[in-house]
């Protein structure tokens, strides 16, 4: 890769890690589901007029739309409302690539070689040493429902590699507009219509800042600079950079939210990202894999195992 690329895909992996103290601040803000619904109403307008017509059958995008937008983002934004901190959150959501494995096996009938399966054994060794650290510190509730939420992310994978979008700005836009009103509807069953307009009527700059950041800078700029690279670049020299995503979650929360970071927390994330890593990276010389690991390779990493690295899994990459 060019520095220039090297450059800019660094710095979507910064604007994804900075994206967990935003979203943290965010809370503040707004109730979670009504939160994350304002996310995707404003990624998917104005976007969505200018994106053209969806390019895969609309079941694939309103089945990751409920499973990305309405499980996994709800899921994570409630977590982190009742105490999941920011740095740790941007860690454990790393896991979703080993639920994708797992998912992956199951539904597509993709076996997992041994490096893939050492790897998920030590990502979910390093959960296991974040929840005892997060037991002894925060609540165990919350830690669950991001847990939860890395689960439905890998869901949400499989069914973006069975519908192997071809442009993933269209697909991410699109897939956006789905969200919205179920997430407006469970906002005002358990939210409540009060809290919500008083948290519209409260709106000020920094509240719309925030919604913009997490939804243009986040989602549209960080996945058409993460297209514009995987059409220049393969897959497997563009995919590692997702691994910074957490240490720039986890030193972006300790800077700006004065989070600490305990010796069990590195601990934890260095058997997670590791795993991940293993995980993910395994097996990335296309000679060398059989078929059904190429797909596997393919959910987790963003490659389409029939077309080659041109295309990427973009439900995979949203944070």
């Amino acid at each position: 890769m060019r520095p220039l690329h090297i450059a800019l895909a660094a710095l979507v992996a910064a604007i994804w890690g900075v994206n967990f103290v935003v979203i943290e601040v965010g809370l503040g803000h707004f109730p979670p589901l009504l939160f994350s619904a304002l996310r995707f109403l404003v990624a998917a307008l104005p976007a969505v007029f200018f994106v053209g017509r969806p390019k895969v059958a609309w079941k694939w995008i309103v089945g990751v739309g409920l499973a990305l937008g309405v499980a996994k983002f709800g899921l994570l934004f409630i977590g982190m409302d009742r105490g999941m901190p920011a740095g740790l959150s941007s860690l454990v959501l790393q896991v979703q690539a080993v639920f994708t494995v797992l998912f992956a096996a199951v539904a597509l009938g993709e076996r997992p070689g041994r490096v893939r399966v050492l790897g998920m054994a030590v990502a979910l060794a390093g959960i296991g040493v974040a929840a005892v650290d997060e037991g002894a510190s925060g609540p165990v509730f919350a830690f669950v429902l991001v847990i939860a939420a890395a689960a439905c992310w890998g869901v949400s994978n499989v069914l973006t590699r069975k519908a192997a979008p071809p442009d993933s700005l269209n697909f991410m836009v699109w897939v956006s507009t789905v969200p919205v009103l179920p997430l407006l509807g469970l906002s005002l069953v358990f939210e409540g219509w009060d809290r919500d307009a008083a948290a519209l009527a409260a709106l000020d700059w920094s509240g719309a800042g925030i919604i913009v950041y997490v939804a243009w800078i986040t989602t549209v700029f960080g996945f058409g600079a993460w297209g514009y690279l995987l059409r220049q670049h393969p897959a497997s020299s563009v995919a590692p950079f997702t691994l910074l995503v957490p240490v720039f979650g986890m030193s972006s929360a300790a800077l700006l939210l004065g989070e600490s970071v305990s010796p069990l927390r590195w601990c934890a994330a260095a058997l997670l990202v590791g795993g991940v890593a293993l995980t993910s990276l395994a097996g990335t010389r296309r000679g060398r894999t059989t078929a059904p690991e190429q797909g596997l390779m393919a959910a987790v990493e963003g490659v389409d195992a029939d077309t080659g690295p041109g295309r990427e899994s973009p439900a995979s990459r949203v944070v």
